[in-house]
C-alpha cells in the first residue's frame, strides 16, 4: 500500500498499549493460503464449504434490512444486532460504554461470505457481540473514506490488510486492534473469533484508558505522517526522465518471460503496469531506440495474450476474474469487478493501436460487450461487481465459488456433442479436472473433476493441428462457446452487485468513448465470433453518455455542483469522493473529444472547479481522499499508489494537463501550475518507489513536454469526410494528444469556445464556410497548413 512507508512507524508506539498478543490472519484467497501461510492450512480447510451467502433464519432482522446496500443486506438478518457506519451506533457505544466491532468488506468478497457463515450466523458469537459491543457493518465500496482510515491503520500496524476488514474501536471511533478474516475457533496457533471476542472485551474491561489513550496516540500519529505536503510549487528538471526509467526498469526486472505479468503468483491484471511500459515504449521508439522499445512492447503483448487465453478470462461470456491464484492465469478468483473491465479494455485498445493486431481489438470488445449484455440498467447506469460464488443448482444449501463458470468433461460432450472432443483440446479440458498446470491452483482439490477453460497454445496452432482453416476453426469455437452459454444461463448466477460507482463508472465510460473510434479502424473484413457480438463502433459511444446522463440525473446536484458517491435505490448518503470527480473527468473528456459533445467538456470543467474547491490543498498541493466534512472520518489521506485502481492524485494530473492544452490564458497556466504543484507533493515517492506509482510517472512526462499536439477540427460533425478525418485523428497512439472538435455554424458551441479559448474560436469561424471538414494541427505555438482529407492529415500527424 502507498501510504504504508509513511504510516507503519506511526503506530510503533500503539502496539505495546494492548495486552495480548495478536497475529494477522492472512486475507488471501483460501486457494493460496497454503503457500503463503502453512499453519493455517487445516484452518482454512475447514472452512472451504463455508463460502456462500446469508442463509440464516429470517426470524432475524436487524437495522440493516432499511439499508440499500447489497452488502449490508446480506447481512440484514443475522443474529448479530448490526448498526450502519452513522450516529445512532456511535451513540449507542458511548450510551453502554463498550466498544465498537467494525466489520467492513464487500458484496462480492468470498472471504467477507465465509466470516458471515462461520460468525455472523453463528449464535454464540452473535451474543458474545451484542452483549458486549456495539457491531456496525461498513460496504467498503459505499464508504471508501470509512474503509481507508482503519485499512491504514491495520496496515500499519501489521504491514498488510484485506478484507472483510474486522476492527474494534472506541466509542470515540479510534482504533483499538484489527485484523481481517478470522476463523470462529482457536486452530493451529491462530486465535479464533471468539477468543479475540473474549479478549477484547476483557482488555476493555481492565484497561480501557490505556486503550482509548493507544487510540488516540495512533491516530494522531498517522494524521501526522500523512499530512505530506510539497516544500515547493515545482518538480526537479529531470524527474519525469528519473521516475518513468525507473518504474520500468523495476518492473522489467520483475517480468515473468514464461507466463507474463510482473511479479509472481497471485497475479492481478494491473493495467496501470501495462499503460507505462507503453507509454515509454513510444517515447523510445521516437528516440529512435528501436531495440529497447520492441522489447517493452515483446512483454506487454505477452502478457495480454497470456491473460486473455487464460482462466482468469470468462471466454464463455466475456470480460476479466479478479484475479489469478496461480502464475499461469488459470484458476482465478471468480468475482468480476467494474473498475477491472474499464481499464483492461483500454489497454488492449492501446495496444491495438500501437500493433495494428485484431486480436487485441476483439478482446476489448469481448469486455465491452459483456458488460452491455450482463452489468448495465434499463436507464444506462453500469452495474459495480458479479460474485465469486453461487449454487451449483437450485437445490443447493451453500454456494461455491466458480461454480457458474466451471465444466466437467461430460456436460461438454453432452453440450457439444461431435465438436466436444475439438472444443475440449483447445481448451485443456480432462474428465479428471484441468487445474493441475500449477501446485497453487488448486492445493485443495476443491475442483477435481472441473474445467476452467484454457487455451495452452495459439488459436492458430490449434487449427493447423486439427487440420481446419483459422476461420473455419474459430467459428466452430465460437459456436461452441454460445451453446455453452446458453446452458449456463439456466444455472444460478452469481450475485450481482447493482450499485452505482461514479469513478468506476467513469472508467468505463471512457474506454466505451475511446472504443468509439478506435475500433473503426479494425479491418472491415474482420468476422467477430460469440461472445463477442461485432457491433458498430458508434454503439459504444451512445452506451457511454446514456451512462454518463445517469450520473448527471441521479448524483449530481446542479444547484451545488457536488456529486453524491453512489447509488442503488436512490443516491447514497456519501458524497462524491477525490476518486468519483477525477475518473468522472477523465471519463467525460475522453466522451468530448471522441464523441465531440461540448456538454460533456463544460460539465468537465464545472465537475473540475468543484473538485478543487472540495478537495484541494491550496498551500500544500495534491488532492485529499475526502471533503474532510464528516467528522467521523478520522484521516484526510492524499492517496498516491496506482494499484487495482489508478489514485485519484495521478488521474487528476493527467486531467489537469488535458485541461491546460483545452483552454486558452491564464486558465491553462493555473491547470498546469496546479499539475506541478500535485506532482511535487509526491516527488520523494516518485524518485524512490516510482514503481507504486507507474500512472503518475507517465503523468510526470506529460507535464514535461513543451506543448501538447492540438488537432482542431472544424466542420460538419455528421458529414462522412468530417468522420473519416476524426478516424484519421486517433488512428496513432499518443498520449500527448488533444483532439478538438467545432462546428462553425452552431452558435452554442461557438460561445463556448469564445469564453475558455477565444483562439479556437477564431480558428473554427476563419475556415472556408463550404468544406465539410478542415483540420489545424498545432504545437509548439505553430500551427502547419489547414488540411482537408484524411490522408493529408494523417501524413502531418506521422511526422517527426
Amino acid at each position: 500500500m502507498a501510504l504504508l512507508h509513511r504510516s507503519a512507524t506511526a503506530v510503533s508506539l500503539f502496539v505495546s498499549a494492548f495486552p495480548f498478543p495478536f497475529a494477522l490472519p492472512s486475507p488471501h484467497s483460501r486457494r493460496t493460503l497454503t503457500s503463503l501461510l502453512p499453519k493455517l492450512t487445516m484452518t482454512t480447510s475447514a472452512s472451504a464449504s463455508a463460502s456462500g451467502g446469508s442463509t440464516a433464519s429470517t426470524r432475524h432482522t436487524n437495522r440493516l434490512a432499511s439499508e440499500h446496500s447489497p452488502y449490508l443486506l446480506q447481512h440484514a438478518h443475522n443474529p448479530v444486532d448490526w448498526y450502519p457506519w452513522g450516529e445512532e451506533a456511535f451513540q449507542a457505544a458511548r450510551k453502554r460504554d463498550v466498544p465498537i466491532f467494525l466489520s467492513i468488506g464487500y458484496s462480492t468478497c468470498h472471504w467477507c461470505h465465509v466470516m458471515e457463515v462461520e460468525s455472523f450466523e453463528d449464535e454464540e458469537v452473535a451474543k458474545l457481540l451484542n452483549d458486549s459491543f456495539v457491531s456496525i457493518k461498513v460496504d467498503r465500496e459505499e464508504r471508501p473514506d470509512v474503509d481507508k482510515v482503519y485499512m491504514t491503520f491495520v496496515q500499519a500496524l501489521y504491514g498488510r490488510g484485506g478484507w472483510p476488514l474486522s476492527v474494534f474501536l472506541s466509542p470515540n471511533l479510534k482504533p483499538i486492534m484489527g485484523g481481517t478474516y478470522f476463523p470462529p475457533d482457536d486452530k493451529y496457533g491462530q486465535l479464533g473469533f471468539k477468543t479475540v471476542l473474549r479478549k477484547v472485551k476483557q482488555a476493555w474491561d481492565t484497561k480501557k484508558e490505556t486503550l482509548e489513550m493507544g487510540g488516540t496516540l495512533a491516530i494522531d500519529q498517522l494524521t501526522e505522517a500523512l499530512s505530506i505536503s510539497a516544500k515547493s510549487t515545482k518538480v526537479s528538471e529531470d524527474l519525469a526522465h528519473r521516475c518513468l526509467k525507473q518504474c520500468v526498469d523495476q518492473l522489467t526486472s520483475s517480468y515473468d518471460p514464461k507466463f507474463g505479468g510482473f511479479g509472481p503468483a497471485p497475479k492481478f491484471p494491473r493495467p496501470v503496469e501495462d499503460c507505462v511500459m507503453l507509454y515509454q515504449h513510444i517515447k523510445l521508439m521516437e528516440s529512435g531506440k528501436d531495440s529497447e522499445a520492441r522489447e517493452l512492447m515483446r512483454m506487454v503483448t505477452h502478457t495480454l495474450q497470456c491473460m486473455a487465453r487464460g482462466g482468469i478470462h470468462d471466454h464463455v461470456g466475456g470480460g476479466f476474474h479478479r484475479y489469478s491464484v496461480d502464475e499461469c492465469w488459470h484458476v482465478p478468483h471468480f468475482e468480476k469487478m467494474l473498475y477491472d473491465q474499464g481499464q483492461i479494455v483500454n489497454v488492449y485498445l492501446d495496444t491495438f493501436l500501437i500493433t495494428g493486431d485484431g486480436f487485441y481489438s476483439s478482446i476489448a470488445r469481448d469486455i465491452l460487450d459483456y458488460l452491455r449484455r450482463e452489468m448495465i440498467g434499463k436507464e444506462g447506469e453500469i452495474y459495480s461487481a458479479e460474485d465469486a460464488d453461487s449454487y451449483e443448482n437450485e437445490g443447493s444449501s451453500r454456494k461455491k465459488e466458480g461454480a457458474f463458470y466451471i465444466w466437467s468433461s461430460e456436460e461438454i460432450d453432452e453440450i457439444l456433442g461431435e465438436n466436444a472432443n475439438l472444443f475440449k483440446d483447445h481448451y485443456y479440458i480432462k474428465s479428471s479436472g484441468n487445474c493441475d498446470l500449477s501446485r497453487m491452483s488448486d492445493p485443495h482439490g476443491e475442483f477435481k473433476g472441473k474445467n476452467v477453460l484454457f487455451e495452452r497454445r495459439p488459436i492458430s496452432y490449434m487449427a493447423s493441428k486439427h487440420g481446419m482453416s483459422l476461420g473455419e476453426y474459430t467459428k466452430v469455437l465460437g459456436d461452441c462457446r454460445r451453446k455453452l452459454f446458453l446452458e449456463r444461463s439456466r444455472r444460478p448466477r452469481p450475485h450481482l452487485d447493482d450499485k452505482v460507482i461514479v469513478s468506476w463508472n467513469g472508467l468505463v465510460i471512457s474506454a466505451l468513448a475511446r472504443a468509439s473510434q478506435i475500433l473503426q479502424l479494425e479491418p472491415k473484413d474482420m468476422v467477430f465470433h460469440f461472445p463477442v457480438v461485432g457491433s458498430a463502433p458508434s454503439e459504444y459511444l451512445q452506451v457511454a453518455e446514456k451512462a454518463v446522463s445517469f450520473i448527471r440525473g441521479k448524483l449530481y446536484d446542479e444547484i451545488t455542483h457536488r456529486l453524491q458517491h453512489s447509488f442503488r435505490n436512490g443516491p447514497s448518503k456519501a458524497p462524491g469522493f477525490l476518486d468519483d470527480y477525477a475518473f468522472l473527468i477523465s471519463g467525460l473528456l475522453d466522451l468530448y473529444e471522441y464523441g465531440g459533445n461540448t456538454d460533456w467538456l463544460h460539465w468537465a470543467i464545472q465537475l473540475q472547479s468543484t473538485q478543487d474547491e472540495l478537495f484541494l490543498d491550496r498551500e500544500g498541493g495534491g488532492y485529499f481522499n475526502t471533503p474532510g466534512e464528516d467528522p467521523s472520518v478520522l484521516l484526510r489521506v492524499k492517496e498516491d499508489h496506482d494499484g487495482a485502481e489508478p489514485s485519484g492524485n495521478s488521474v487528476s494530473a493527467i486531467n489537469l494537463i488535458r485541461f491546460a492544452s483545452l483552454v486558452g490564458g491564464d486558465r491553462a497556466d493555473t491547470y498546469k501550475q496546479t499539475a506541478e504543484h500535485l506532482l511535487a507533493v509526491f516527488e520523494a515517492r516518485l524518485t524512490e518507489q516510482s514503481v507504486a506509482v507507474p500512472l503518475m510517472c507517465c503523468a510526470a512526462d506529460m507535464l514535461s513536454v513543451p506543448s501538447r499536439k492540438q488537432i482542431v477540427l472544424v466542420g460538419d460533425k455528421e458529414a462522412p469526410q468530417y468522420k473519416e478525418m476524426l478516424a484519421a485523428a486517433f488512428a496513432s497512439y499518443n498520449t500527448n494528444r488533444t483532439v478538438v472538435q467545432v462546428d462553425p455554424k452552431d452558435t452554442e458551441e461557438i460561445d463556448f469556445w469564445e469564453k475558455i479559448n477565444p483562439n479556437i474560436a477564431q480558428m473554427a469561424c476563419s475556415g472556408p464556410p463550404d468544406l465539410p471538414a478542415v483540420a489545424h494541427v498545432c504545437q509548439n505555438f505553430m500551427c502547419s497548413p489547414p488540411v482537408i482529407s484524411s490522408d493529408e492529415l494523417k501524413n502531418v500527424l506521422n511526422k517527426k
